[in-house]
């Protein structure tokens, strides 16, 4: 496939701490980047690094060869595309929009015809990796798109991307490969907290326990992600309970319309919901532990 290196002017929508990172990494690799974000202090800190601010998606937009949309979810980015002062009618013709939210595929499509019928190119392009690989230009994005949208999209995907995944020439494939990962992500989160807080019922050493399944079956990537979280009693928000309520939500109204069913993920959930019932849907995922050793009585790193 043919790629434009001459393509250097990108524009981010959303600086928080996936956009900004990702903002970065176009602007380490030569790119011309304007951003905006609701947050007048996350703009002060991307023009600080050498970045162009902007008002608005629109004047973002303007002129950008790529547009890299990093907000939340498929009501933002159609707000971002479409809304007051929206990016896709500031779009130059021919320029591609990376969606990056994770989103029922069926919105996904739905997005994409609507901005390609006016000229320009929407690659579904959902990632995966968190803050820290967003800072070093190592996401893995899981992509799908238009030949047209991957070669207009391709100097700014490696600048951001560690791995690219090419999952298919339409919207929507992105964005369902995304909701499997999210399905697995959850559970396993959830697992992880379960298993954390029946250890701690039992009375036994933690720090031990996390030790011994690292290297052992039950292990998983979130396990080993999330329970030092727990052991150390830090919830700030690395991935905020509230994002799993949205994207397993995702999940139970995909599954619900295909009549599949989804017995372990509806279960978990239910215990990221009644975290967030309990105040905690801005604090971290493993806050689900803090949720079981409430009801339970167990007795967490950090807890009286």
């Amino acid at each position: 496939m043919t790629t434009d290196t001459h393509i250097r002017r990108a524009a981010v929508i959303g600086l928080g701490s996936m956009g900004s990172g990702m903002a970065g990494s176009l602007l380490r690799a030569g790119f011309t980047v304007a951003a905006c974000d609701v947050n007048p202090d996350a703009v002060a800190r991307f023009e600080a690094a050498g970045g162009r601010g902007a008002a608005n998606p629109a004047a973002a937009a303007q002129d950008a060869d790529v547009v890299v949309s990093v907000v939340v979810n498929a009501a933002q980015t159609e707000a971002v595309l479409f809304g007051a002062n929206g990016a896709a009618a500031a779009m130059p013709e021919g320029a591609v929009f990376v969606s990056s939210a994770t989103m029922d595929p069926a919105v996904a499509r739905a997005l994409a015809a609507r901005l390609e019928a006016t000229g320009r190119h929407y690659l579904d392009a959902p990632m995966s990796g968190g803050a820290a690989r967003a800072a070093d230009g190592g996401l893995t994005f899981l992509a799908s798109g238009s030949a047209a949208a991957f070669a207009r999209a391709r100097p700014a995907l490696d600048a951001m991307a560690g791995t690219l995944y090419e999952l298919g020439d339409a919207a929507g494939q992105g964005a369902a490969f995304k909701m499997i990962n999210q399905l697995l992500a959850g559970v396993h989160i959830a697992a992880a907290c379960e298993a954390m807080s029946f250890a701690a019922k039992q009375g036994l050493d933690l720090a031990r326990v996390y030790e011994v399944i690292t290297k052992s079956a039950g292990n998983s990537w979130m396990f080993e992600n999330r329970v030092p979280h727990i052991l150390e009693a830090d919830y700030a928000p690395k991935s905020a309970v509230d994002i799993f309520v949205k994207d397993l939500g995702i999940v139970q109204d995909m599954a619900r319309a295909e009549k599949y069913p989804v017995p372990v993920a509806a279960a978990a959930l239910q215990m990221f919901l009644m975290a967030s019932g309990a105040g905690m849907g801005r604090d971290d995922d493993a806050s689900v532990a803090r949720l079981y050793a409430q009801v339970s009585g167990a007795k967490l790193p950090g807890t009286k």
